[in-house]
């Protein structure tokens, strides 16, 4: 399993779940489920594998190395299988916040997103505030899924801004809508 230089604990568990840094063996279920997923994310076009590879190779494998990464991405596991992935990602380390980014494997988005997104936020917190000592995090999102917003809140995220008809979709403006964690330490 490949390490991040920045964090002292690497894996982070919870009741049969866990995330572990990106595995590069989860690649290409990535790749599929980001071209599923394509409405909600910040992607202009699908990727291939060869795409893939190369940002693994090219992006994903120096972050390990870094001192202060840009992100760090992890492979969200049941047992030891990939589920979805995610991380922390724009982190601006002398602000000491970061933007969360989390999708899973597009059948679990009817039967237990909810569930899904509760566990990653668990696991990705205590990797922002107890290793990393930010202090914020936040995640970013179009204004499409209603309950993404029901599922963050549960979590004590806070709606912090509505940026208005923030982006072009399907040929109409939408908002943007962020949600903000402070921590607590």
């Amino acid at each position: 399993m490949s390490s991040y230089k920045v964090l002292n604990k690497q894996v982070c568990s919870s009741g049969g779940y866990s995330i572990v840094p990106i595995r590069m063996e989860d690649r290409y279920d990535i790749m599929q489920w980001r071209n599923e997923q394509m409405y909600h994310l910040r992607q202009a076009e699908l990727l291939t594998e060869v795409k893939q590879d190369a940002y693994f190779q090219n992006v994903v494998t120096k972050l390990f190395d870094q001192e202060q990464p840009n992100q760090l991405l992890f492979s969200f596991l049941k047992g030891e299988e990939c589920i979805g992935y995610g991380g922390l990602v724009h982190i601006n380390w002398i602000d000491k916040n970061a933007e969360i980014s989390f999708i899973m494997e597009t059948q679990l988005e009817k039967e237990s997103f909810e569930k899904n997104w509760g566990l990653f936020l668990d696991l990705i917190e205590q990797v922002a505030f107890y290793e990393l000592k930010l202090h914020k995090i936040f995640i970013y999102a179009f204004d499409l899924r209603p309950h993404l917003f029901k599922a963050i809140e549960t979590k004590n995220f806070i709606k912090e801004a509505i940026l208005e008809e923030h982006c072009l979709y399907d040929e109409k403006f939408i908002d943007v809508i962020i949600h903000s964690k402070f921590s607590k330490l």
